[in-house]
């Protein structure tokens, strides 16, 4: 009966995707010599319109990694889609990154740089056009894309608000 209740557990969590963006190295110079620590950027999302981030730093790299993984299953949030894009475009600006996010005709693909491609990707959504125009730091970009994101609004919350 253990291993019946065990298995859904494994399904749902099988759902959900984590993929590592950025793993960054940062050393500290001791007495003894350097000390070594690590963070790490990583994504988790669903593929049906639900997405999270975690950063975390830790002295080993699998550390870093799986604190992040939690973290980013534990702040997941939902967005609007339309079909397989976005209801609208938007503009978003976070700290030095600022990113387009333009819906695109469906087969067009994802059509975006590394870190957007991820999100997006991760997110569920199939056609899209990004474009990073500020600065390329994992983290602003990120970051900008998941706030877009949660600008959306779908046409019948738009037409609603006015009436």
């Amino acid at each position: 009966m253990s291993q019946e209740k065990k298995e859904p557990n494994q399904q749902r969590s099988s759902e959900v995707e984590e993929k590592v963006l950025y793993i960054n190295r940062c050393s500290k110079v001791v007495k003894g010599g350097r000390k070594f620590s690590f963070s790490a950027l990583v994504i988790a999302g669903d593929m049906q319109g639900s997405i999270g981030i975690g950063f975390a730093k830790a002295n080993e790299v699998a550390d870093a990694i799986r604190k992040a993984g939690e973290d980013a299953r534990r702040n997941m949030t939902s967005f609007e889609r339309e079909g397989t894009t976005i209801p609208h475009e938007i503009l978003m600006k976070w700290d030095g990154a600022v990113i387009l996010l333009k819906p695109a005709p469906e087969g067009a693909g994802v059509i975006a740089g590394s870190k957007m491609r991820a999100v997006l990707e991760l997110g569920g959504i199939k056609d899209i056009v990004a474009k990073s125009i500020g600065a390329n730091n994992p983290m602003n970009q990120v970051r900008a894309t998941i706030a877009a994101l949660m600008q959306l609004r779908s046409r019948k919350d738009f037409l609603a608000s006015r009436g």
